[in-house]
């Protein structure tokens, strides 16, 4: 699909076809608005995204649904206790007709990569992903092939204290642009998610359910070419690092944000101010992601965990407390 000659679109055009992605994705799923809106900023940034969330909150249901209301080649990985690197990545097998190895790719090989419960498998098959997160492409036997342009992956997980699950590794948590959070439904939202199966919404069926694609490659392409023009000033890049610098010298903190950290923030922040329909970002900006692109960056001390402290509950006080540029 990437090969394909589309016609230019506007960025104006290209704004309007990725809110109207919102649209799609709320026919399947109800509320979550800002999660969606972080699936849409990641596919600006070209950044990954880890979707956390109890059993039972539709978090690949609403990744499906991204997927259908977009353009774009997607393929889904269940993550198991036995799932094997080469299930993803791909592998070399030998061909008994012409007598040859040859390379069978995974299904990373893909524009937009669900990877469903990632924590469901060891850390070996977790880190396959980090070279085609990273580098956007897989080396296996002494050769390197390249992913498809875009490539994203959108990983979901449940709460690490979940029975059955492996803690992400720092290292890859780190590349991933945000870490959202999908909580449960208020009150409103169970009931309308009750009425939508009472009228026989089928949840294996998103066509049927009037998911329709909103956009693809032609305008993710102009929304980047748009979000790198968005102007950053002095002083909203020096409250970007007051902020990631602050997180360093908590005592609750361990490890603190890292300037890879820093340019995620800055990245997603332009991003924001771009779908809000300006050509310049606002320290509201920076604030308004802080949480998402920098809470799976903070490692918590044991005793501070244990005496009830969370990432977003530090992050809230580092905003309260770091100046805010006027």
């Amino acid at each position: 699909m990437t090969s394909t000659q589309r016609t230019p679109v506007s960025a104006t055009q290209a704004r309007d076809a990725l809110i109207a992605l919102r649209g799609e994705v709320g026919k399947a799923v109800v509320g979550n608005d800002a999660a969606v809106t972080g699936l849409i900023i990641a596919l600006l940034c070209r950044g990954h995204v880890l979707v956390e969330g109890v059993p039972g909150v539709a978090k690949t249901l609403l990744v499906r649904a991204l997927a259908t209301a977009l353009e774009l080649d997607t393929a889904r990985v269940q993550f198991t206790p036995d799932l094997m690197p080469g299930d993803v990545t791909g592998s070399i097998v030998y061909d008994a007709h012409s007598g040859e190895f040859s390379f069978r790719e995974g299904p990373v090989f893909t524009n937009l990569l669900l990877a469903d419960e990632i924590n469901r498998t060891p850390p070996k098959t977790q880190s396959s992903l980090l070279e085609a997160m990273e580098e956007r492409q897989v080396s296996l036997d002494g050769r390197s092939r390249p992913l498809p342009d875009p490539f994203i992956v959108i990983a979901t997980q449940n709460p690490v204290e979940y029975e059955g699950t492996y803690p992400l590794p720092e290292a890859q948590l780190d590349r991933f642009l945000l870490k959202l959070t999908v909580p449960a439904p208020s009150r409103e939202d169970e009931i309308g998610i009750l009425v939508r199966h009472a009228q026989g919404f089928d949840p294996r069926d998103l066509v049927a359910a009037g998911v329709r694609p909103a956009a693809g490659p032609e305008h993710l392409a102009a929304g980047r070419a748009a979000v790198a023009g968005v102007t950053v000033g002095p002083e909203v890049i020096g409250y970007v690092v007051d902020i990631c610098r602050a997180t360093r010298s908590l005592p609750s903190v361990r490890l603190g944000v890292s300037p890879r950290g820093a340019t995620a923030l800055l990245a997603a922040t332009r991003a924001w101010a771009w779908l809000a329909g300006r050509d310049y970002a606002t320290p509201d900006d920076v604030k308004a992601l802080a949480r998402p692109a920098l809470r799976h960056r903070l490692d918590l001390r044991p005793e501070a965990e244990l005496e009830g402290a969370t990432t977003d509950g530090v992050l809230e006080r580092v905003l309260a407390t770091v100046p805010v540029p006027r």
